[in-house]
Parts: C-alpha cells; structure tokens; sequence
C-alpha cells in the first residue's frame, strides 16, 4: 500500500510517502483551509506534492491545524480531486502529537509551534482537549504568542534600546507596516511567528529570557496544568518546543512534573505509527 502522511501547521507541512519500505520526503506551505482557498491547495498538491507521491496513492493520513466541520469537508475534497484512488482521513493535529509522541501509551500531549494546544491521551483517544484560542486568545507558549508579546512590547517601547536597534536594523517595519500585517493580510499569526528568530537569538537578554519564561509559564499554567503533570508524563512537539526545551526542562524541575519526549517533528513519529515500528 502507498501511504501519504502529512503534518501541517500553520507554516509549514511536512509530507511523507511510504510505499514498500521506503519513505520519500516533501515539504510545502502550512496547507489549512483557514487561511487557504480551495483552488489554492489544490495548487500546492498538484505542483508540489503529485510529482513525489505519484497518482496511485492509496491511504492519505493529513493532520492539520483547524480542520474540524466545513473545513475538514472541503480538505478531503481538495485530496479526493487530487488523488482519486485514495481513502483520505483527516485529522487534527493534537491526534499527530498525540500518536507521535506516545504511540498507544498514555500520556499529557503538548504542541509548541506556531501556535499551541495540549491534550490528554490515553493510548488510544483523545479524552479530553484544551481550547486553544488561536493567537489572540490563547496559543500560549507558542511562536506567535511570543512574536506577539515582543511585538506588542516594541510598539509600547518597552523593548530594551540595544534589542531595537537590532530588531530595526533586520525588518524595517514602521508601526503602520505593523498593524496592516496583523490586522488587514493573510495569515498574522505566521507574521507574528516569524519574530521566533529573533527571540531565539537573543533568548539569553534578560528582557528576551523572561518574555520566552513567561509565555512558557503561562502555556503550562493555563494548559497543562488540567491533566495532573505530576502523575503523567508530558510531552512535547514543534519547533519552539525544540528551540526552548532547556526553559522547559527548567520549568518542569522546579515544579517536580514528569517531562516526556521532546518530538520537533511529529512526522517521524507518524511514520512509525503507520508503519507499525
């Protein structure tokens, strides 16, 4: 059987192809149909992701951000059109860090990227999930919580002298180039993300330092603390995960909580789950 996996955020979509043992790579855009038309997806399938997998897929596996209802609906028919022979299943992708991290084990599911979610899983369902709230709401933790949070910062001019002139040097964005990106153009979460660059580079400038502690702090105060920490283990997924897991290792040694696996890129775990390895 040839099998498309795919993991998607909000910036990028790693895809994976297993067809008898072997695994071919892809990646892409974040492909979500928030932010993306239909036509648009099925561009990026047809351009990007048909000449690697090949027209005679059979099972497609796509775990994405916001696919529930409606838009759900109209991914599986940008697949069906593009890839007729295959029964597709999309899922979100609480159930990729879920499945990747912990397999059929239980365990306390977080996601630290783009944006952020954490769940509880009990080997085999999803039992309870913790709203969001996308980057205006929630998505502490997450790199558009804190390009949001230094952003929001900078405009204020709360952001330390020698950090502006850094950060004023690298983007050239006025305050009017600001407000049009988050307010008026697509996708501002991934503008705000964007700034996770910046923070990462500086993460050891005291004001950078205590801005990554405290979104942190805030993801698992207002996340993870809803599945008793102490009791299972957490894991974590994503690219600010990765990049900030010695605050996490921290965080988790004061406060005496069971720290999990640490996956940057579920779809390697997704490949052993589907696999059967």
């Amino acid at each position: 059987m040839i099998q498309l996996i795919a993991d998607s955020g909000a910036t990028k979509t790693e895809w994976r192809v297993l067809c008898d043992g072997s695994v071919k790579e892809v990646a892409t855009i974040g492909i979500s149909p928030v932010y993306l038309k239909p036509a648009k997806i099925k561009q990026i399938l047809k351009k990007e992701v048909l000449p690697v997998a090949g027209a005679d897929v059979e099972q497609i596996w796509f775990y994405g951000a916001g696919v529930v209802g409606d838009l759900k609906d109209a991914l599986v028919e940008c697949f069906a059109e593009v890839f007729p022979k295959a029964q597709v299943s999309v899922e979100s992708d609480m159930l990729a860090a879920c499945r990747a991290l912990f397999g059929d084990n239980p365990g306390i599911a977080c996601i630290l990227g783009t944006g952020s979610n954490c769940c509880f899983w009990d080997g085999k369902t999803m039992t309870s999930v913790t709203k969001a709230g996308g980057f205006i709401l929630g998505d502490e933790g997450s790199g558009a919580n804190m390009g949001k949070r230094f952003i929001s910062d900078y405009i204020k001019g709360l952001v330390p002298d020698a950090l502006v002139r850094e950060f004023d040097k690298r983007y050239h964005l006025s305050y009017a180039d600001i407000v049009s990106k988050v307010y008026r153009e697509e996708a501002p979460s991934r503008f705000l993300a964007s700034f996770s660059t910046f923070i990462g580079e500086h993460q050891n400038h005291p004001y950078m330092k205590n801005l990554i502690v405290e979104s942190l702090q805030d993801f698992v105060d207002r996340n993870v603390m809803h599945y008793d920490p102490r009791r299972n283990p957490v894991g974590f997924v994503g690219s600010v995960a990765e990049a900030y897991q010695h605050f996490i290792h921290q965080i988790f040694k004061t406060s005496g909580f069971k720290l999990g696996p640490l996956c940057p890129k579920p779809i390697e775990g997704l490949v052993r789950y589907h696999s059967g390895k």
